[in-house]
């Protein structure tokens, strides 16, 4: 059986046209009708009734079309399955991690784990939250760390992804530093606050617009400036250029050394975890020694 034969059988079951059919697998009718007859001969029964138009489904072509979405799915796994039966005795730990916290809690997360367990290699990737997504849905990497809010689920939030919270930080809005002592240059509540704002990639953008996004809209601010990392943020803000939200394991030092104040209240200020997320199934003895040291920390 050719498995191009499935992509059409599901084609064709879905118009019952054989014409629009072929259109939708970019061939010509001709050569897709054989490849569903060689189907249906290989099988040794017939899948469509061409007595009517529309096509129909014969019985055993209802019995065939659960048959071919599972073999479907099941190849479409194969790539994956293949990676994750190869890295069974990998010692190396494949992590994908937000920007804003590889440059700030990973480092001293990792250091902390080594006090009370051997790591092997470490294959970091650092990326915005949607692309350090994509890769754990792609079996590309064992493990995602990012920032989260039970507000803004992401697409690791749910079944066959699991977590354990690892830490806690808080995103905080603040400003450079205004002429007085202590004051911010930027601060919320006065006409026409300009705003540092997170792209739609950002997964902390995603976390701010949920928690206080409708209530940012309704006080006089204005966005000047947007970029997918905090990290730029934070040198826009330290530029005087406005307000950002920026998480507190970012900043703690400019804040401790007045170059950046707080520029709201503090019930502006947004309470984030810390997750190490990672897919259901077995990771192999390296990477599951890991999430055990991890998750009871």
């Amino acid at each position: 059986m050719n498995l191009i034969w499935l992509d059409d059988f599901l084609a064709l079951a879905a118009t019952g046209n054989f014409s629009r059919a072929a259109d939708d697998r970019h061939s010509s009718q001709p050569a897709f009708s054989r490849r569903i007859r060689a189907l249906e001969e290989w099988l040794g029964a017939d899948l469509f009734d061409r007595s009517s138009q529309p096509a129909q489904l014969t019985e055993t072509g209802e019995w065939f079309m659960g048959v071919a979405q599972e073999l479907i799915a099941r190849v479409a796994r194969v790539p994956g399955d293949a990676k994750k039966v190869a890295e069974a005795g990998s010692v190396t730990l494949r992590i994908a991690s937000t920007h804003a916290l590889s440059f700030t809690f990973l480092p001293r997360w990792l250091r902390g784990l080594e006090s009370s367990t051997t790591l092997g290699p470490v294959q970091l990737m650092s990326d915005v939250l949607q692309r350090c997504e994509t890769l754990m849905l792609q079996s590309k990497v064992q493990f995602v760390l990012s920032h989260a809010h039970p507000k803004a689920q992401g697409a690791l939030d749910a079944e066959p992804y699991r977590s354990a919270r690892i830490g806690k930080d808080e995103l905080i809005a603040v400003s450079a530093p205004g002429g007085d002592a202590g004051r911010a240059l930027h601060a919320l509540g006065g006409a026409s606050v300009p705003v540092l704002a997170y792209t739609q990639e950002s997964g902390l953008g995603r976390i701010l617009r949920a928690v206080i996004g409708k209530r940012l809209e309704s006080v006089p601010a204005q966005v000047v400036f947007t970029a997918h990392l905090a990290s730029v943020l934070r040198t826009m803000a330290l530029d005087g250029r406005g307000i950002a939200w920026l998480p507190r394991t970012l900043v703690d030092d400019d804040i401790a050394l007045g170059r950046l104040v707080p520029a709201a209240s503090g019930d502006w200020n947004v309470p984030l975890q810390i997750h190490l997320y990672r897919d259901g199934a077995p990771l192999g003895k390296a990477a599951e020694a890991f999430w055990r040291t991890a998750a009871a920390g």
